[in-house]
């Protein structure tokens, strides 16, 4: 598989060169076909626009990107664009579109490789439920049957995973799986996706401190396009990034439930670091391991950090849920997120979920053994660095459960 993906994209740096194609990224002139191929004038909002000079710039500059990982960029961003002016003829044919409630929608972070995605996948075996599939983010409006806008996704995943050996297994990438909301956030060019995907501090640096409130209420608008084509439903979101976008969650959604997973850090920052150099290879010349391992548990102890402030703060909103609670006992922690919810969950939507977890042993993960050594990272240094965590939500090494201590004594 490494030499699959190394073979494709010496083919396309060297087929670049022959016909002299240079695709530096030039945001004028993406956003001058995105709107020539529209056969429109304008966007009927431009916020996105500084976060794609943002954006670019910072690609430019630091991501070091092969020809690929150009080529892939603008894709990307003509994607989005193509969406956003979509959006803009669907409002002027139906302008309720945008005045559509998403109520009571239920966030689940926390942090990476610690059941987010299990148990949004059990989640999503509920009929009440409706989650943002991977086909939709790309292309919320199909163009014909939705049949045919699965399929050019799975194609398109399929020869990611050629191009990221080692990706299967990590995490599920097909075209009907729920996805993360970084995706959404990711079409106005604000979103913590990019930083996984590409090393790009800068951009980082401005989107933390620009805050993420306008691209929540594009994630509100961008739920209302879903939810135009399937009503009735309660949105079931996921993505442990949420834990430091949960501001201006709150603040679009005041009625959100949240449901935060823990887990023993050192089980999962080897894991983490893996997958973010798995999935930059394709689009840089250049992957620094140390450095991914540096810049993976310095944004982890925060989130912890988070986490810690979040329970001493309390919140009738917020359910806080052990990883080995929910691999223990995945239907006994359903109920008790299925309470905190106020959503009744009945026998045959249990027996949905018991059946998808026979045949999804570890919530279809394999499992791997990663080093942190490999990504300059010391287990004893990282246990005393995420110490306020653990001991906080009675985390003992190896993710053992010890007792919790009481929202009193916090």
């Amino acid at each position: 598989m490494p030499q699959i993906r190394e073979s494709l994209l010496r083919t396309v740096d060297r087929t670049a060169e022959l016909v002299g194609l240079s695709p530096h990224l030039n945001v004028d002139a993406i956003l001058k076909e995105a709107l020539h191929e529209s056969g429109r004038t304008t966007f009927s909002r431009t916020q996105f626009v500084e976060p794609l000079r943002r954006l670019v710039a910072a690609y430019e500059g630091e991501a070091d990107l092969s020809t690929f990982g150009r080529l892939a960029a603008r894709f990307d961003i003509l994607r989005a664009l193509r969406n956003l002016l979509r959006f803009d003829q669907e409002e002027e044919a139906n302008p309720d579109i945008t005045l559509r409630t998403i109520a009571r929608p239920v966030f689940i972070m926390g942090l990476p490789r610690s059941g987010t995605t299990f148990l949004h996948m059990l989640m999503a075996c509920d009929p009440n439920n409706i989650v943002p599939r991977a086909w939709q983010l790309i292309y919320p409006y199909p163009e014909r049957d939705p049949k045919v806008s699965r399929q050019r996704v799975e194609r398109q995943f399929w020869i990611f995973r050629h191009l990221s050996p080692g990706l299967e297994g990590m995490h599920p990438l097909f075209a009907n799986a729920p996805q993360e909301c970084t995706d959404i956030t990711s079409q106005v060019f604000q979103s913590l996706r990019f930083d996984t995907t590409h090393r790009i501090p800068s951009y980082q640096s401005w989107i933390d401190s620009y805050g993420h409130l306008e691209a929540f209420r594009f994630h509100k608008r961008f739920l209302q396009h879903l939810d135009a084509q399937a009503p009735g439903h309660r949105w079931i979101l996921k993505c442990p990034d949420h834990l430091f976008t949960l501001d201006a969650i709150l603040s679009v959604y005041p009625d959100a439930y949240i449901v935060i997973l823990h887990r023993d850090p050192l089980n999962v920052l080897a894991s983490v670091a893996k997958l973010t150099d798995i999935l930059r290879r394709p689009f840089t010349r250049y992957v620094d391991r140390i450095a991914i391992g540096h810049e993976v548990s310095e944004r982890w102890a925060e989130g912890a950090n988070r986490m810690v402030s979040l329970k001493r703060e309390g919140g009738d909103n917020i359910l806080h849920v052990q990883y080995n609670e929910l691999i223990s006992d995945p239907l006994k922690t359903l109920h008790k997120v299925y309470d905190h919810c106020g959503i009744a969950l009945g026998s045959e939507v249990g027996e949905r979920m018991i059946s998808y977890i026979d045949t999804h042993p570890r919530g279809g993960y394999h499992e791997h053994k990663y080093s942190l050594a490999e990504y300059g990272l010391d287990a004893a240094q990282l246990r005393l660095r995420f110490a306020r965590y653990t001991d906080e939500f009675g985390i003992a090494p190896g993710n053992r459960m010890i007792s919790m201590p009481s929202q009193d004594a916090a």
